[in-house]
């Protein structure tokens, strides 16, 4: 099921990238990328509901929520920086929300493989370093792009937008690391 999770997240972020690199028809991209949050939703759901159905789990039942929980909370903020876009009528995103959404991209890659690995006591940990360490990236393409935008944009209703639409790209990935985290504890619990 965390399989399933990680799977659509990647669509999410795929979908995120698709509206950034070639920013048309955007409100059918940003529908897509609903689409996909709304049946994140229900992954969780049916996690939340498999585990109250289960005496035995794999691993500590408050672990399986947060992991179901974090997970779904970075496809929350890929659809909340994609709803942005319309809610504030963006007609031209910066070059930074490309590449924070390649970044985002990458980590959730980086989650499918570790969540993939869960099963094989595999090497999570070193997808967890990763995921920390394109979050820290992301930060960096942020405040540049947050600082350019200070330094360039006249009209202070557009950058109160943009820089919005940047803060929640940069959340996205701040909930990535998150979902690191709740993968480290795990591993840590398990050896």
């Amino acid at each position: 099921m965390f399989s399933d999770m990680s799977d659509n997240l990647i669509a999410g972020a795929r979908s995120l990238v698709e509206l950034f690199s070639d920013y048309r028809d955007v409100e059918s991209r940003i529908e897509a990328i609903r689409r996909i949050e709304r049946e994140g939703d229900e992954l969780t759901h049916a996690i939340l509901t498999k585990l109250n159905q289960t005496f035995i789990t794999p691993f500590d039942r408050e672990d399986i929520h947060q992991l179901a929980s974090k997970l779904d909370d970075v496809l929350d903020f890929i659809n909340a920086a994609g709803a942005r876009t319309v809610m504030y009528h963006i007609s031209n995103p910066p070059a930074a929300a490309e590449q924070l959404s390649r970044i985002i991209l990458m980590q959730t890659q980086e989650l499918q493989k570790a969540v993939s690995l869960m099963q094989k006591n595999g090497d999570i940990l070193g997808h967890c370093v990763e995921i920390n360490r394109l979050e820290n990236e992301a930060d960096m393409v942020s405040q540049q792009a947050i600082a350019r935008l200070f330094e360039y944009e006249k009209d202070p209703i557009n950058l109160i937008k943009v820089k919005e639409l940047l803060e929640f790209l940069e959340r996205a990935t701040d909930k990535a690391e998150d979902v690191a985290n709740v993968l480290e504890t795990v591993v840590l619990k398990n050896t």
